[in-house]
């Protein structure tokens, strides 16, 4: 069965600390033949400039450059910086910051390139239509409250876990939903790998996003009740994915200036 998946990284914790599990989040492969489907642009026109999309994803590409040139390395970042489900709950403090700052701290943080990239692609792609919808200001607010919002679904279902979870993948799943139901029939350009072709395609996002939400869904449900390990936060995706779905008309403004 195809997968098509945004990654929110989790990180296995042993005695001895374990290199960050990343995988591709932009691949959909069906069986042995790596058929990869890759959304690169919609066909929906904005009428702002979105200045904090792109903001947000220099900031993200920021972090990731610091991350990986830090004297400390990587994994010590991300065992300090990133979200821990068992702190977010008991206010547990087992790092040099709050937990409740790690919320923010590990929405800006990524475990590899293929992780980041795939990421700020999908932002890229979807993010600044909802900004143009909501204004800079609302967009940058409903992108952090799904993201909040993401990090605590993944703690209520993963209460015991001490695993740090690290990834924009639940902001950016916020970010899905709500263009899931404010653009359900907007055109997105795809790339098809199948086998050494390449060609491309224009698929409605009600089909895109509907496909990967339903991977969310089936992938979180498997997960239940598996041995804690590092992998994919399915239910970070699925708890930002519904709160932007179900909320995204609260944030539409009232008024017609955009910069509120």
């Amino acid at each position: 069965m195809e997968r098509l998946f945004l990654k929110a990284l989790v990180i296995r914790k042993n005695h001895e600390r374990q290199a960050p599990d990343v995988q591709s989040p932009l691949l959909a492969q069906s069986g042995k033949r790596k058929e990869t489907l890759i959304p690169y642009k919609d066909d929906n026109p904005t009428n702002i400039f979105p200045y904090v999309t792109i903001g947000i994803i220099a900031l993200n590409v920021l972090v990731f450059l610091i991350e990986v040139t830090s004297a400390s390395g990587l994994q010590k970042a991300t065992y300090s910086y990133g979200a821990i489900p068992h702190s977010l709950l008991t206010f547990e403090k087992v790092q040099p910051v709050h937990p409740t700052v790690t919320v923010f701290s590990s929405m800006f943080m990524h475990g590899g390139l293929f992780h980041l990239g795939g990421n700020m692609l999908y932002l890229w792609i979807f993010g600044n239509n909802i900004e143009d919808k909501l204004g800079h200001i609302r967009f940058l607010v409903f992108y952090l409250f799904c993201g909040i919002t993401a990090a605590y679904s993944y703690a209520v279902a993963n209460p015991q876990s001490t695993i740090p979870m690290i990834g924009a993948s639940g902001a950016v799943a916020g970010i899905l939903g709500a263009y899931l139901l404010l653009f359900p029939h907007a055109r997105v350009h795809t790339f098809i790998f199948l086998g050494f072709f390449i060609t491309t395609i224009k698929i409605p996002a009600l089909i895109v996003i509907g496909f990967w939400a339903i991977i969310q869904l089936i992938n979180g449900l498997i997960s239940t009740g598996l041995r804690e390990e590092g992998g994919v936060a399915w239910f970070a995706h699925i708890g930002g994915f519904l709160i932007g779905l179900v909320t995204i008309k609260l944030w539409l403004p009232r008024r017609t200036k955009q910069w509120l």
